[in-house]
């Protein structure tokens, strides 16, 4: 399988590959790494007004749960894996986000955990809609620093082509 951080294609100036530079079946393995903490937890559940206890309060965590801490909000996770990819592969070339499908959490997520991310590229299509365009569909995953799955999902986005 071809890694597209080998790829010599070219890039926009953001560092975001265009749609002629996606490889179906390449799989990156992303370079940055980020520790999660319990500041993040906090600020992103109440942020999105999520006052769900098993994120965001450890008395209950550690006394009514299976866990015995808090869990990680699971769309904190989502919204950091997908961030992840953006350096290496879309930042400046993607038009927007179509849609994502079969998001899984297999294992939990913790306070002090560090995360790393893989994408693979497993469909790509040129627009039918809208010239200089294409439709590029990514498997991102997420592991912790055992690398047990924390996260998963396909998603589509509409990226731009190589300008002529």
């Amino acid at each position: 399988m071809a890694d597209s951080n080998t790829i010599t294609a070219h890039r926009h100036q953001r560092g975001g590959l265009y749609f002629e530079g996606f490889e179906v079946g390449s799989l990156t393995e992303h370079r940055y790494r980020r520790t999660v903490t319990q500041m993040d937890n906090m600020l992103f559940s109440n942020m999105t007004l999520n006052p769900q206890p098993l994120h965001i309060d450890r008395h209950f965590c550690e006394t009514e749960t299976d866990w015995g801490q808090p869990l990680m909000n699971s769309l904190f996770t989502l919204g950091l894996m997908v961030g992840i990819q953006v350096s290496d592969m879309t930042n400046g070339t993607t038009i927007a986000n179509l849609g994502m499908t079969d998001v899984k959490f297999p294992h939990p997520l913790f306070e002090g955990d560090t995360v790393h991310c893989s994408t693979e590229v497993i469909g790509k299509r040129e627009s039918k809609s809208r010239p200089g365009a294409g439709i590029v569909e990514f498997h991102h995953r997420a592991y912790n620093q055992d690398n047990k799955l924390v996260a998963e999902c396909k998603r589509q986005a509409f990226i731009k082509m190589q300008p002529k």
